[in-house]
């Protein structure tokens, strides 16, 4: 019988911990930036950490990687030419391109290991790597967007870890105008928000930033997803002008499969729970 432990992760910001029954640790490698761990789990595939964080699970990754993506490329009227800052496990890209408008997307990520690390323990995430469309940068998110020629994308994507260590600046005024700088007019920024059960704060704060950069809408969609705190996470939409009505038609005709995301789904999520309309004004 496989001998099994179990692997806790305390979140100080929300006082709780998640837990992951675990048989072995398969590879870990320690980056000019962070520490990378891979877990073989009983029951939800394998686990990648990062710095002793849950970055994902074979499992569950599905929901974060299609709401990150999709909510966004159906909101925009025709987008093609994207910017995933982060996601260096690829999942996000995978779902952008599939997408056939999408002509261009470049995954800028910091930390090359965490990309090397996916193609070897998540392949599945990795399977637009190769697609012509796909740029891979190893690089300084933040650098990089400050060098992207104005009005020049039309959705940038930030699929980043919590606001701290490399990830820290990604959660500012300053970043936040490059991208705005970058955005077409009828652009769309998606980041990931943490948690609205728990941390409602720090996305009010988060829309504070994108709204001294220039941008005046904004929408946040919650999802579940298990192995992140609490259970309950969201991604925030803002935009320069405009709302956030989506092509429900061409949503609904898509030529490819999800596991989450749907039409009717999306049109959900973009009805508020009172306690979070009351603090984020949605």
């Amino acid at each position: 019988m496989t001998e099994t432990s179990w692997h806790f992760e305390q979140f100080e910001p929300t006082g709780s911990a998640i837990g992951y029954r675990i048989t072995r640790k398969l590879d870990e490698v320690q980056s000019p930036f962070q520490k990378i761990e891979i877990y073989e789990s009983t029951d939800w595939g394998n686990l990648m950490l990062i710095d002793g964080a849950m970055m994902l699970t074979a499992r569950d990754n599905f929901l974060y990687h299609e709401m990150i993506s999709h909510p966004a490329l159906f909101t925009h009227a025709n987008p093609e030419q994207v910017v995933i800052i982060g996601g260096g496990d690829c999942g996000t890209l995978r779902e952008v391109l599939k997408h056939p408008g999408v002509k261009k997307a470049v995954q800028c990520d910091i930390d090359e290991q965490v990309t090397r690390m996916a193609e070897k323990w998540f392949p599945e995430l990795c399977d637009a790597n190769d697609d012509p469309r796909a740029e891979l940068m190893f690089d300084d998110g933040i650098a990089y967007m400050q060098n992207v020629a104005p009005g020049s994308l039309d959705i940038v994507i930030v699929d980043s870890t919590d606001p701290v260590g490399p990830a820290e600046g990604l959660f500012n005024k300053a970043f936040y105008a490059s991208c705005f700088r970058a955005l077409k007019d009828d652009g769309i920024l998606i980041q990931q928000s943490e948690s609205p059960l728990m941390q409602l704060a720090l996305i009010q704060a988060m829309r504070d930033e994108m709204g001294k950069a220039g941008f005046t809408t904004f929408k946040t969609l919650p999802f579940p997803q298990p192995c992140y705190p609490t259970g309950w996470w969201s991604v925030t939409l803002a935009r320069k002008a405009g709302g956030f009505d989506f092509r429900e038609a061409d949503a609904r005709a898509k030529a490819f499969k999800t596991k989450y995301y749907t039409p009717d789904l999306h049109r959900g999520v973009l009805v508020s729970p009172p306690f979070v309309a009351d603090v984020l004004g949605d």
